[in-house]
C-alpha cells in the first residue's frame, strides 16, 4: 500500500524576526554611544591619574585654564561670585556634583582657592577631572 504523497511546499525563510533583532541591536548601540561622549569641558591638559573614574550624574563644571582664567559651565566667572552662581544653578537640588576641570600647569593655590569656595556651599560634592595615562 502506497501512502499519498504530501504536496511539495517550497521552503521559506522568514526574515522579519531577524530584522527586528538587528534594529534592536542598532538602537542599543546608538543609545549607548550617546553616554560615552564628554558633555562639557574646555581644552585643558588634564593631569593623569590611574584611579580616575567616570562620574554619571549631572555636573556643574568649573574650568581653570592654563592662564588661570576661571569659567563656570563655559562662561567666564570670578572667584568672588562663584558661590552665588553655583547656588543659582543648583537651585533646590539637595546635592550637586561640581567638577573642577583644571589644567595641569595651573598653580595648586588657585585650585585650592576654588575648592575652598565650593566647599562653603551645602550639598555640593567635589570632583577633580583627570584622565587615565596612555600606555
Amino acid at each position: 500500500m502506497r501512502l499519498p504523497e504530501e504536496p511539495d511546499n517550497p521552503s521559506q525563510i522568514n526574515i522579519v524576526p531577524m530584522i527586528d533583532v538587528i534594529f534592536a541591536l542598532l538602537t542599543f548601540f546608538i543609545m549607548s554611544t550617546l553616554y560615552l561622549t564628554r558633555s562639557a569641558g574646555l581644552p585643558v591638559n588634564l593631569p593623569k591619574a590611574v584611579t580616575a573614574q567616570t562620574q554619571s550624574q549631572s555636573q556643574i563644571v568649573v574650568t581653570i585654564n592654563q592662564s588661570g582664567q576661571l569659567l563656570l559651565n563655559r562662561q567666564p566667572a570670578q572667584l568672588g561670585d562663584l558661590q552665588t552662581r553655583i547656588r543659582a544653578i543648583k537651585g533646590n537640588t539637595p546635592s550637586a556634583l561640581v567638577v573642577i576641570n583644571a589644567d595641569e600647569r595651573v598653580s595648586h593655590g588657585k585650585v585650592i582657592a576654588v575648592m575652598d569656595q565650593l566647599r562653603l556651599i551645602p550639598g555640593v560634592k567635589l570632583a577633580i577631572a583627570a584622565q587615565r595615562p596612555t600606555q
